[in-house]
């Protein structure tokens, strides 16, 4: 990651640097010039490192011409956090490197990003003060969303980037458990697979706001797209896996669906194949299921209207059985 020219927007922390900071047995040292604790008293959920420091989510400061915000120039990952400990962050790190190449951006250093993870971690597994209530830390077996975001930086007020290096951002919070079962609904617009952002997860998330919101509204958790060939696609923030004649199936990448993480894990512990396939599929297959980095493998009841019987089927439940027992055993495979 480029340094900046002075003067650079900065988040503004007190405190003394933090040396290193550790998760489970891996002790990551902070890089030189990083660190710093705010003197905050807790009171949100959601711990953030910008740039170098630990700060309150309610006071963190980025540039307000950081391209991030102006135009979306910028790539993220989410990933689960379960007892401390985040789950497949290699992966993560490699499909962030992959993410930003793909907009023209510098190599994140994963150590770095490695490091404010670690520190983020830290943060929110203690209490600030001793005399604080234990509520205010996250419990050691609680799950958390980690967000990782790499952006362009500060830059003029258009599409053109500017020169000052690329902003980390580094958040975490609590997370509610997805429901056992859910339902999703197809929206009336499409995904475009020649894209020069297809496939890439970048901040540019405005039309899955849209389209989730269009899903919520009809009671469903997660908008699921075709692309503009009518084939199904992908979900706002999920991979789709369908059940037809007892074989496991997802669209192909070139559908312009995202590289998911835990998509490509079930790619290689099941027997699952990639295969186009028409959004009516959805009408017709016998097993749906959604699959991502918060949801692992989570069963379909609905789409639209159609309600599917003997949920989870025998494949999904096989999944879900698969995936639960490897990534348990592996927190980074």
């Amino acid at each position: 990651m480029t340094g900046r020219p002075e003067p650079y927007c900065d988040a503004v922390t007190t405190g003394q640097p933090v040396a290193a900071v550790s998760i489970g047995a891996t002790v990551y040292p902070m890089p030189a010039g990083t660190g710093g604790v705010d003197e905050r008293g807790r009171g949100g959920p959601v711990r953030t490192w910008v740039d170098g420091a630990l700060v309150d989510a309610r006071t963190a400061a980025v540039c307000a011409d950081d391209h991030g915000l102006t135009v979306g120039d910028g790539v993220f990952e989410t990933a689960k956090v379960v007892r401390g400990v985040p789950f497949a962050l290699t992966r993560h790190l490699d499909r962030l490197t992959a993410s930003a190449r793909g907009l023209g951006l510098p190599d994140p250093d994963h150590e770095r990003v490695r490091a404010a993870v670690a520190a983020v971690l830290a943060d929110a597994a203690e209490p600030a003060e001793p005399a604080e209530a234990v509520a205010d830390a996250a419990p050691a077996d609680e799950l958390m969303r980690l967000r990782i975001t790499y952006t362009a930086g500060p830059g003029p007020l258009g599409s053109d980037r500017g020169t000052g290096g690329p902003t980390l951002i580094v958040a975490a919070a609590v997370a509610t458990p997805w429901p056992a079962t859910t339902a999703v609904a197809t929206v009336p617009w499409t995904r475009n697979e020649g894209s020069a952002t297809a496939g890439l997860k970048t901040t540019s998330y405005a039309e899955n706001v849209v389209a989730l919101a269009y899903a919520k509204a009809r009671g469903a958790s997660e908008a699921v797209l075709g692309n503009t060939r009518g084939e199904l696609c992908e979900g706002t923030g999920t991979n789709v896996f369908v059940v037809r004649d007892g074989e496991l199936v997802t669209p192909p990448l070139s559908s312009g669906a995202l590289a998911g993480v835990t998509r490509a894990l079930v790619l290689e512990w099941l027997d699952a194949v990639e295969r186009e396939l028409p959004l009516a599929v959805l009408g017709q297959a016998e097993e749906i299921f959604l699959t991502s980095s918060t949801r692992d493998v989570q069963p379909v009841h609905a789409v639209d209207d159609r309600q599917l019987v003997d949920v989870p089927g025998p494949v999904t439940r096989r999944a879900m059985a698969v995936f639960a027992e490897r990534s348990a055993a592996d927190v980074d495979p």
